[in-house]
């Protein structure tokens, strides 16, 4: 098969979006040589994430605009990718963050996957203006519709593109994202001690990793900290939002600036070094797509607490914690029951690490290689 990959997000966005694009295309790079991969982005542009994936998988062919589209870059992802699609004869096109060009019904034989993240705008409006929610249920709705069969990483997430768009139930297929490689090994110690010197990391701290914004919530956490034990600090690894603000605020006013610590632009070299000497990971977000970083935490070793109310318990699982996002006293009594009973947290991260084989890289390349594979056989009949 020749498979073409929407690739935008692989080259210039270095979270969230940008890691599942690069990871997926990687796997299927490496569980699936005999494939021909495409990837087709407004801008090739050089940097060491994208770089890295360009050194694991040396054959990908790499497609951006020429002549007078490269003066209207926006307008020929949109529309003008099609006629590369034909030329390039591509049998599968994956649009990878939820959308596919608009014209690919018409313009193009090649049949079409687009994976869907999460519709929180359309759960939580008030966090983004009217334009931007106007424009992004234009643009998903319309990638459900013409799509041949669409992704969704999550339950939570099939069941929200069909409450919001009415979709087809059998047209969508959930297939859940892994993380980096990386955190499924042990970190080397002279790594972890670099870690340590570099961010200040306390020789105790509970993680809590994302970028720091009014819904991934994590004043929950920083609330949670005055009923713990003193010697248990609190790390933040993420990009500051204006609702940081309200974090710092809390921490001034409840004396909390030796124990919270707040780190933003941290190399990804140390991220796993940096989960792995952690007591407990938290994660109180209010809605999430499908929640990555608990993933990663699982492999790390460490025992997960998370919150309830969208698709966290699918990631971590029946053996995790989880507490109303609003919640203090549950939090802090969630912790503090990891703290002071070695046992149950030994035996949640046992139970942790069994239970995150099910999101290996082997198994979802596969579950993606079948799924393109039946969309070829349907053309074919």
């Amino acid at each position: 098969m020749r498979i073409g990959f929407d690739a935008k997000r692989a080259v210039q966005n270095f979270t969230g979006l940008g890691n599942y694009s690069r990871y997926l295309i990687e796997i299927l790079y490496r569980f699936y040589p005999e494939n021909e991969y495409f990837l087709y982005a407004p801008h090739i542009r050089s940097n060491p994430r994208f770089n890295h994936l360009l050194t694991a998988c040396p054959s990908l062919s790499c497609i951006s605009p020429k002549g007078l589209w490269k003066k209207c870059r926006s307008a020929w992802r949109s529309i003008g990718i099609t006629r590369s699609l034909e030329k390039d004869h591509i049998t599968i096109y994956h649009g990878l963050s939820n959308e596919l060009p608009l014209n690919i019904r018409k313009a193009t034989h090649t049949r079409s996957v687009v994976t869907i993240h999460d519709l929180i705008f359309l759960r939580y409006p008030q966090c983004y203006p009217p334009i931007d929610r106007f424009i992004y249920t234009y643009k998903f709705r319309k990638a459900c519709q013409d799509a041949n069969a669409i992704v969704a990483i999550s339950q939570c997430t099939k069941r929200d593109i069909i409450h919001y768009f009415d979709i087809d139930a059998d047209k969508i297929h959930v297939i859940y994202q892994g993380c980096d490689e990386v955190f499924t090994h042990p970190a080397p110690e002279q790594l972890k001690q670099e870690a340590r010197e570099k961010y200040h990391l306390p020789a105790k701290y509970i993680l809590c990793v994302g970028s720091i914004e009014e819904r991934k919530n994590a004043l929950l956490a920083v609330k949670a900290l005055p009923g713990i034990p003193e010697d248990i600090h609190l790390v933040l690894v993420g990009k500051r939002t204006y609702y940081t603000n309200q974090i710092d605020a809390f921490i001034k006013s409840h004396r909390l600036e030796k124990r919270v610590h707040l780190l933003h632009d941290v190399t990804f070299q140390y991220l796993p070094a940096i989960y792995q000497q952690a007591e407990i990971f938290v994660y109180p977000s209010r809605f999430e797509g499908f929640g990555i970083p608990i993933i990663e935490a699982l492999h790390s070793g460490i025992p997960v607490i998370a919150a309830t109310g969208s698709c966290l318990e699918e990631a971590g699982g029946p053996d995790s914690l989880y507490v109303h996002p609003d919640d203090k006293e549950g939090m802090t009594k969630a912790i503090c029951s990891l703290l002071n009973h070695p046992e149950k947290r030994q035996h949640m991260i046992e139970q942790g690490l069994k239970y995150v084989t099910r999101f290996s890289e082997q198994r979802q390349a596969e579950e993606l290689m079948n799924l393109y594979r039946s969309l070829t056989e349907e053309k074919t009949i």
